[in-house]
């Protein structure tokens, strides 16, 4: 397997938790978004977004961290991501969509680049604008969580899955951004929690080899 990444990125991010989580090996290629490799020719073959992260096995090629991370689970099914029961793993998705479609894709780099190259919005207004839409989606997710008794240890139960892999990153973007987490208590539990596993924490963007 091979995972093109970036060391900040948020999605790169969930697929390191997962591949870690499944114990599977694989190396790294780095697209350095900030500067640019993400629209090399090179890249735009494997993948047209120009987006990562991208997962290369044998000849397929696979985008989108969420797809990614079910074909791992899918494939892999030892520990498993998602819950054996229909409802359960409805809620799972759900919990990762409120980060990985609603939240993260207006803080995505690229958008933060175009507020701030064709809106002349400096790096306040865009630390603004990103804490902003993390604590609107953010105090929706608390809720879902506190107030769901399928919540444990872990955002679903007392094991680690794809709702965890999703909300890490976002936590970490937050902790980036000087986001006050008192307000999502459950939250910032199961982070805690999350970040005492070492598939977690190896995943980090600071213990990444690209990490500046």
């Amino acid at each position: 397997m091979k995972l093109y990444g970036y060391f900040r990125s948020s999605a790169a991010f969930r697929v390191r938790i997962a591949l870690n989580l499944k114990g599977l090996d694989y190396d790294s290629s780095f697209i350095h978004l900030r500067r640019g490799d993400q629209s090399q020719p090179e890249f735009l073959a494997v993948n047209p977004q120009g987006l990562v992260p991208a997962l290369e096995i044998d000849d397929e090629r696979l985008v989108q961290s969420l797809p990614i991370i079910e074909y791992l689970d899918e494939t892999h099914p030892e520990p498993p991501l998602l819950p054996r029961d229909p409802s359960g793993r409805a809620r799972v998705r759900a919990l990762a969509a409120v980060v990985a479609c609603d939240i993260h894709p207006i803080n995505n780099l690229r958008v933060l680049r175009y507020l701030h190259r064709n809106f002349g919005q400096d790096e306040a207004a865009i630390g603004d604008w990103y804490n902003h839409w993390i604590d609107s989606g953010f105090q929706a997710l608390e809720r879902l969580l506190a107030e769901d008794r399928r919540t444990g240890v872990f955002c679903h139960g007392d094991r680690p899955g794809l709702a965890d892999i999703a909300l890490v990153p976002q936590v970490v973007n937050a902790e980036r951004y000087q986001l006050d987490m008192g307000p999502y208590p459950t939250i910032a539990r199961i982070f805690e929690r999350c970040m005492g596993l070492d598939p977690f924490a190896a995943a980090h963007p600071a213990r990444q080899p690209d990490r500046e």
